[in-house]
């Protein structure tokens, strides 16, 4: 099952390597039809080995963000610091302050008693649907409350590890996975080369965990001294179920832990598309010297970063990854992120390995959270480090980042509903209160979806209103001020964040409008969930095999845009057009046809400039004909 590979160690040598690397390495740029910024990929230089490097990038400063290493030292436990410094907490101090306040009392005045609906006499059914549209009221501010008050607790807690040096000798294996049908060996062949320049003292293994048991990556791992596995026609790895799922990125990672795991201490692993940095193991591995540690998870960032949806995509992740997730270390609870990271192998080995779920990142987070070290009796504990030690490929169409959000919110909706109570009841209570503000955002958007559309559905056809608002101006002051200190404090975070493709002082506005964008698609996923409607694991397209855009792409919005139309039409129909009704069809009806007409406007250029290419073509050809003569 393997390819015979030698151990890699590292030493000053291979510093001085790498660094020649970096200085030569030439990368590619592209533009969108903007040019708003040039890409940056994984490229391969002279002699065969891939680097994300382009010199507009400052990756080397990015991989450091938690400072210098320092020496562990006896009985070592995980330190953790402030994220930001003293100074700047006590300039966010009243940002945080007026966000809490004032979240609380805007939905305190809202729901007050003197702005319960009143009797229409039309019949105790309106009545009684007056009242369940104002509980559909309390309940989308409420969320909108919850949702503002994690942003303020995460601010405040979000601390970032005490970096220090690596224990010697940990035997280290080092696994990306790939799926010849659907990944390029290409993009899996650049990871695998740049995992050569790994530095690690000790054993370190590199190891491709190959789906289809493909002769070409048997072939190119041979070529790159690189051990093969494969589970393909192995039947205790190929199960409809269960830790061995076959055709799912955990049953591959599960059947190799099975055969070949009791070799090692710590396994890292990456995407296939994510090309590590060299100083991956210095980064993340000291954190183990504590033996409480579980796993250590890094920041997922995309080096394809010359288009408007990959830029967006990329900038949606800067709360979770820049704030939330150093938020968790003050429980020592990040959640775990299959992209980047390195666990204990004894600790998968207790737990049964990766969970069985279509996002197996977060189940498997909640059972490593949920679970006692043997040998301390301590629960086991994560780090989450800021250092940016891959750099990956996000998603570059519409149908590509549409399907990574399906994943991703229908992965959390379904550990809520099967079994969430049971995860939550082995947690302790301050990782169950961020677990469940963490979890509570898919379901509580796609929530706020379907309610604000029931609400308007409902005035609409009987005139009855959840509400008696008669102070118009009072709410929209409370409400505009909300907003305003909510997108200060979202704004003035951004100094946390952690990517080092967007630029110094970007406001991250076109992550906000792509989820924005995505939320029909979290209400399909909490749908789905909760009708237990099968969904099978979908590997994001890698490299050229990217998945064309076209008008099924938007089906899911196109229905819903047809439902808010209709809503719309009939409150002008009936004469019931007020604001507040119709504020929720009107809005989701740009929701819903935003992307799709992104998408147009995108192909369309593409064309014409595709025209202009033939065109630009057919007045050279006649040129170089008659100089042939």
């Amino acid at each position: 099952m393997k390819s015979a590979a030698p151990s890699i160690k590292r030493s000053n040598a291979s510093l001085l390597a790498a660094d020649s690397i970096v200085a030569n390495a030439a990368a590619s740029a592209d533009r969108d039809e903007d040019a708003f910024h040039r890409v940056t990929a994984p490229t391969i230089t002279n002699d065969g080995i891939a680097w994300p490097i382009d010199s507009g990038y400052d990756y080397e400063r990015f991989s450091t963000l938690t400072g210098p290493l320092h020496e562990a030292g006896i009985d070592y436990r995980v330190e953790f610091r402030n994220a930001l410094a003293d100074g700047q907490r006590q300039r966010i101090f009243p940002l945080v302050l007026a966000n809490l306040v004032l979240g609380t009392v805007f939905y305190l005045w809202l729901v007050r008693p003197s702005h319960f609906p009143r009797s229409q006499g039309r019949g105790a059914l309106i009545d009684v649907l007056a009242y369940l549209m104002l509980a559909g009221v309390a309940l989308i501010e409420g969320l909108r409350l919850v949702s503002s008050l994690m942003l303020s607790w995460s601010a405040w807690r979000a601390k970032d590890p005490v970096p220090v040096l690596p224990p010697s000798g940990l035997r280290v294996a080092f696994t990306t996975t790939i799926v010849p049908s659907k990944e390029p060996i290409d993009v899996v062949r650049a990871t695998l080369a740049a995992a050569r320049h790994i530095r690690h003292d000790g054993q370190l293994d590199l190891w491709l965990l190959d789906e289809g048991d493909d002769p070409d990556v048997r072939a190119m791992c041979a070529a790159l001294g690189v051990n093969h596995f494969t589970r393909k026609d192995v039947e205790q790895w190929n199960q409809p179920s269960g830790p061995f799922k076959a055709r799912t990125k955990h049953g591959n990672h599960n059947a190799w832990l099975g055969r070949h795991g009791d070799r090692y201490d710590i396994e890292i692993s990456v995407d296939p598309d994510h090309v590590p940095l060299p100083n991956m193991c210095e980064r993340m591995l000291g954190y183990f010297n504590d033996p409480d540690v579980a796993f250590v998870c890094g920041p997922q960032v995309y080096g394809n970063y010359g288009t408007f949806l990959t830029r967006a995509a990329e900038s949606q992740a800067y709360l979770f990854q820049s704030v939330i997730q150093r938020s968790a270390n003050h429980s020592a609870c990040g959640m775990f992120v299959g992209t980047n990271h390195a666990f204990r192998i004894s600790t998968w080995r207790q737990i049964g390995g990766f969970q069985d779920s279509i996002t197996e990142d977060m189940a498997t987070s909640l059972a490593v959270h949920g679970s006692v070290n043997p040998d301390t009796q301590n629960h086991w504990k994560s780090v989450y480090t800021p250092d940016v030690v891959a750099v990956g490929e996000g998603p570059a169409t519409w149908t590509d980042f549409f399907s990574q959000q399906l994943r991703w919110s229908r992965g959390a909706d379904e550990v809520l509903i099967d079994g969430g109570l049971s995860r939550f009841r082995k947690l302790s209570g301050r990782r169950r209160l961020h677990y469940g503000l963490l979890l509570s955002y898919y379901p509580s958007v796609a929530v706020s979806w379907l309610v604000g559309m029931a609400l308007a559905a409902s005035y609409v056809v009987s005139g009855a209103t959840g509400l008696h608002l008669t102070d118009v101006r009072s709410w929209s002051m409370l409400y505009l001020d909300l907003a305003l200190v909510q997108l200060s404090l979202y704004f003035w975070l951004r100094r946390l964040n952690v990517s080092p493709h967007e630029e110094a002082g970007s406001t991250g506005l076109a992550g906000m409008f792509v989820s924005m964008l995505a939320t029909p698609i979290y209400v399909s996923a909490l749908v789905g969930a909760v009708l237990r409607r099968p969904m099978s694991f979908v590997v994001t397209p890698k490299g050229d095999h990217f998945s064309p855009d076209n008008l099924r792409t938007f089906r899911r919005h196109l229905g819903w845009a047809a439902v808010s139309l209709v809503v719309a039409t009939a409150a002008l129909i009936s004469r019931r057009a007020l604001w507040g009704a119709l504020m929720a069809p009107v809005i989701s009806s740009f929701v819903c046809l935003a992307p799709m007409l992104i998408w147009f406007r995108t192909t369309s250029a593409d064309r014409r400039v595709k025209r202009a290419e033939r065109a630009k073509q057919r007045r050279i050809a006649p040129e170089i004909v008659v100089a042939d003569r």
